[in-house]
């Protein structure tokens, strides 16, 4: 059984090792030259040169890969953002009770991502709202990159002029050789915890898109910052206060290399359940499921559902200091790397329930197989949406279930009871 035969680009070789391993575990990698058929474990660059039109390669049904052709309209900040926008929009147009704005014209369901624009294409509607409220901070993102590389704070408009601007338009003059960034209205208020930011990284395997299929993986985790959290314009330039990624925080002087500045999400829910109350935690965690699958939902049409992929993402949320999650980025290949002992076991696992659920019974893979397996193989994954099973069951409800909030069944009301409605897009 070959991966790739040396084709993948592998991102570390901590990675290598920990998927190697559980391989071998499986009695997967025998040196099998002769074998025809393969697991592939891509990266995105690989990914894309697999399904480009120059290449001509075709899969064969045994052969199955961890990413969907175009899945960065979803892992592109700027394409994601674009995507759900449209998603709202459409619901809008179909007159969905999901579409429902507030007195200020603000959404009360799908408000789950920053006000975010596009730079240089949207630079004057940044600046018109931007001028609204001139006090405000930001935050500039380099739409293709990751592990926090090329981000900024700013709260005047004199620190965007390291792009050209054309002063008799007050527009960027687009130049080629300039990178796209998204920039977004600053969460300011998160939820500190020891007085640190913080966020949490979610993993989401998604097994197919028509019929949207996914699994919540319950092994999440918290990322600290190593420097206490202030709103102090004088800090907007240190990014140990603003920014969690481990790759900015392992550099740091307090950084923990015991515990790598991470909380389970267990551990979390057990310190807000002990501080905020269980039924605030399980809302809190229930709107974070809804965003995903709203996130997904907003994808699926546009997604290439190749049958031979699955793909299992790397969700970044904060939590501002009103119990509100946000979503900020989603990763197409979340860090396999351990930065602690904790992490390389949780990671492993990921990896191996991963594989359970992509290939069944750890057989040859087969990508006309119907990817639903059953609930003892799923490890620490729980199905988190099924919309063929919503379907057929009649009992897909598009709105939270939340006390006094409309419910529908495929678009319709629900007369309100008072009472919360239990969620049933699980």
């Amino acid at each position: 059984f070959r991966i790739m035969a040396g084709k993948v680009k592998w991102v570390t070789d901590i990675e290598k090792s920990v998927l190697i391993n559980n391989f071998e575990k499986r009695g997967w990698i025998q040196v099998a030259e002769n074998e025809d058929w393969n697991f592939y474990w891509m990266s995105v660059q690989t990914i894309r040169n697999v399904f480009s039109v120059e290449t001509g390669y075709r899969l064969s049904d045994d052969q199955i890969v961890n990413h969907f052709p175009n899945h960065y309209e979803l892992t592109r900040k700027d394409l994601m953002v674009k995507n759900i926008k449209r998603y709202r929009k459409e619901l809008e147009k179909e007159g969905s009770p999901l579409a429902e704005k507030d007195e200020n014209g603000k959404y009360i369901y799908l408000d789950f991502v920053p006000v975010t624009f596009m730079l240089p294409a949207d630079y004057n509607l940044f600046v018109e709202e931007f001028r609204k409220n001139p006090s405000s901070t930001w935050i500039m993102k380099p739409c293709g990159k990751a592990q926090g590389k090329g981000i900024f704070l700013i709260n005047k408009l004199s620190q965007i002029k390291k792009w050209s601007r054309d002063s008799k338009t007050s527009s960027f003059v687009s130049q080629a050789s300039k990178e796209a960034y998204v920039i977004s209205l600053y969460i300011n208020n998160p939820l500190l915890i020891g007085g640190k930011k913080f966020d949490l990284r979610l993993y989401v395997l998604v097994s197919t898109y028509r019929p949207l299929r996914c699994y919540m993986y319950k092994l999440g985790f918290c990322r600290f910052c190593t420097v206490k959290y202030t709103p102090s314009t004088s800090e907007l330039d240190n990014m140990f206060v603003h920014l969690t990624n481990v790759a900015i925080q392992k550099h740091g002087d307090d950084y923990n290399h015991i515990h790598g500045g991470k909380w389970t999400v267990s551990n979390l829910r057990l310190y807000l359940e002990s501080t905020r109350g269980r039924e605030v935690t399980n809302k809190l965690f229930d709107e974070i499921h809804w965003i995903i699958v709203q996130s997904l939902k907003a994808v699926a049409p546009v997604m290439n559902n190749d049958k031979h992929c699955f793909e299992c993402y790397g969700y970044d949320i904060i939590i501002d200091d009103k119990l509100k999650p946000w979503l900020i980025e989603v990763n197409a290949s979340p860090s396999l790397t351990s930065s602690t002992a904790n992490d390389r076991i949780l990671k492993y696992n990921l990896i191996n329930d991963t594989l359970n659920i992509a290939v069944p019974n750890g057989e040859i893979p087969d990508c006309k197989w119907n990817k639903s397996p059953p609930k003892e193989v799923l490890g620490n994954y729980e199905v988190l949406y099924d919309e063929e099973m919503a379907q057929s069951d009649g009992t897909e409800r598009d709105l939270r279930g939340r006390p006094g909030q409309p419910t529908g069944v495929k678009g319709s009301r629900a007369r309100d009871s008072g009472k919360p409605v239990l969620t049933t897009w699980k």
